[in-house]
């Protein structure tokens, strides 16, 4: 990440740059807020925020109430078909987390505190065209990398 992104307790957004590419690896650190209802990490093409039309790598939507992390893609401004499989949840109010995105070949691969959740085969390409992370919600932010 570079020196021009920014960083708040609660939320991030910074450039990949050189954008993303195989065996890449990006780090969110925090610690999940007391009575959390959602957190979300994006991994897209325009680092602005929220563009209605940019292409979106990876959304990982966080649903704290219903104890779910639903993951999708945004190609030319429609949302495919969302992933929402977990074998359990892996955040807990008020404890701290460590998550990881794995970019590999065929796939991103994200684990949380050392533990393989769950994978998404990447639908947008070239891996390159994603230059931004956004992470924002009900958590304190300790690292990005």
């Amino acid at each position: 990440m570079e020196d021009t992104d920014k960083k708040d307790h609660g939320e991030y957004s910074g450039v990949i740059k050189g954008g993303l590419r195989p065996s890449m690896k990006l780090v969110v650190m925090g610690i999940v807020n007391n009575k959390p209802k959602s957190m979300e990490v994006v991994v897209s093409s325009f680092p602005q925020q929220e563009e209605p039309e940019g292409d979106v790598g990876l959304q990982l939507k966080v649903n704290f109430p219903d104890k779910a992390v639903q993951r999708n893609a945004r190609l030319a401004g429609k949302w495919g078909p969302s992933e929402n499989t977990l074998s359990y949840f892996p955040f807990t109010a008020g404890e701290s987390f460590k998550m990881e995105i794995v970019c590999e070949h065929q796939q991103f691969r994200i684990l949380v505190d050392g533990q393989p959740q769950f994978s998404f085969t990447h639908r947008l390409m070239p891996l390159a065209s994603l230059t931004a992370l956004r992470v924002a919600g009900d958590l304190q932010l300790t690292k990005v990398a």
